[in-house]
């Protein structure tokens, strides 16, 4: 009688049943790593936010972006220059960021100002009178508190 080759039935569920396991740990780890990139990216983008605000800070005689005329966007990512004592769209300084960054949490890049932190409304939220910025998101994401890194 001749012999048949195969696997039975029993070491095919013996195998997918090892497969089920090792993936069951395996995945976890992975969601867990990109959590912890997106919190990396969160808090180089704020870092970048915070020492281009200082930046423009020093460059406008302690005046904050937004504080002249124009829109703090406009002054992040624009050029201004002196005009009288108003900052206007010129050419002297800037610009500080080439585009405002997104938020990992929650995927907005638009700012709020003067808006309540964490309610996500927002990717950033910008406080006009202490110069500020914090990460704006509902802390929906395992807990983590995103907006006072």
């Amino acid at each position: 009688m001749g012999r048949t080759t195969g696997f039975t039935l029993v070491e095919i569920l013996i195998v997918v049943i090892i497969l089920g396991i090792l993936a069951a740990i395996v995945i976890p780890q992975f969601t867990e790593a990109s959590n912890d990139a997106r919190n990396s990216a969160l808090k180089s983008d704020l870092q970048t936010f915070r020492s281009q605000i200082e930046l423009y800070k020093i460059q406008h005689l302690d005046a904050l972006p937004g504080a002249g005329g124009a829109t703090f966007i406009q002054a992040m990512t624009g050029q201004t220059e002196l005009d009288g004592d108003v900052w206007v769209a010129g050419d002297a300084y800037g610009p500080y960021l080439q585009k405002i960054p997104t938020n990992q949490f929650n995927n907005l890049n638009t700012v709020n100002i003067d808006g309540t932190v964490g309610d996500d409304n927002a990717g950033w939220d910008f406080n006009s009178t202490s110069g500020q910025i914090n990460a704006d998101d509902d802390d929906a994401t395992g807990g983590v508190d995103h907006d006072t890194y």
